[in-house]
């Protein structure tokens, strides 16, 4: 059955509710009715129909990823996101809330593709040394591929972390990000191969500190160094070197050549 059938219907539980909520809430079925036969009829300019919820969530949270990575809370327009995906303002703020809290939806959603990705490693198959290399070499990589992820995890900082801090489920999110290094850490201490006493939190931050600064200050680093940091070459080079950088911190016998490949 369609919204716009389920429209009246709806309506009457509120039948004896105050005027300005009535006014509110037909305001919103009257805006997914028209979205509803809008989407009906065509697609987006993304090939979503609007017609569709969870698709037309997913296809605003898409561009603005962009737009928020690109410009930041400060400059991204809310029209400009509502223009790329065919849809308006008021349909953003009735699945978001506000800009800010479509802002928060793509913190998460940033943080939440990045980890989804790391599961797929499947790290706990691999012997520790080799977790250790695939884990550094795809967040050195992952990282390099996706600069609005950088751009939007700076911006954040910018904003010292307050909209972060309202998530209810950031820190949830990256929870098995440290209990992955925590778990091929604690099995190379075991195994002889890591020395003990290091904080899985502090290699986590390490890895991400190496992988980050590549992305973060490339414009900046490379224009001062007259480099092209961005080449195939410079980045297997630069991996390779951050893969080993990470072992050698780790391994327990100091006094070893041996080196692990990215």
């Amino acid at each position: 059955m369609g919204l716009q059938a389920q429209a009246q219907p709806d309506a009457q539980p509120l039948a004896g509710a105050a005027p300005a909520m009535l006014l509110v809430y037909n305001s919103i079925v009257n805006e997914l009715v028209r979205f509803s036969s809008k989407g009906s009829r065509r697609q987006t300019k993304t090939g979503v129909r609007t017609n569709d919820p969870q698709r037309t969530m997913a296809n605003i949270l898409e561009v603005a990823m962009a737009e928020f990575g690109e410009k930041g809370l400060a400059g991204a327009r809310i029209d400009e996101i509502a223009a790329a995906t065919d849809t308006s303002k008021r349909m953003i703020y009735y699945y978001f809330g506000s800009k800010e809290g479509l802002y928060t939806a793509v913190l998460e959603e940033s943080y939440r593709r990045m980890r989804q990705n790391e599961a797929l490693l499947h790290l706990e198959d691999l012997e520790p040394v080799e977790a250790l290399s695939k884990l550094v070499a795809f967040t050195f990589d992952h990282h390099n591929d996706n600069e609005t992820y950088i751009r939007t995890v700076m911006s954040e900082n910018m904003n010292r972390g307050q909209y972060m801090a309202k998530s209810e489920f950031m820190q949830e999110l990256n929870v098995p990000a440290i209990r992955s290094i925590a778990q091929i850490y604690e099995r190379g201490v075991a195994s002889g191969v890591f020395r003990p006493g290091l904080d899985p939190l502090d290699i986590h931050a390490t890895i991400s500190a190496l992988a980050f600064f590549n992305v973060s200050n490339r414009h900046t680093f490379d224009l001062i160094f007259k480099r092209d940091g961005r080449s195939q070459e410079a980045h297997a080079k630069r991996r390779a070197n951050v893969v080993e950088l990470m072992f050698r911190y780790l391994r327990a016998d100091k006094s070893s050549g041996r080196s692990i490949e990215a």
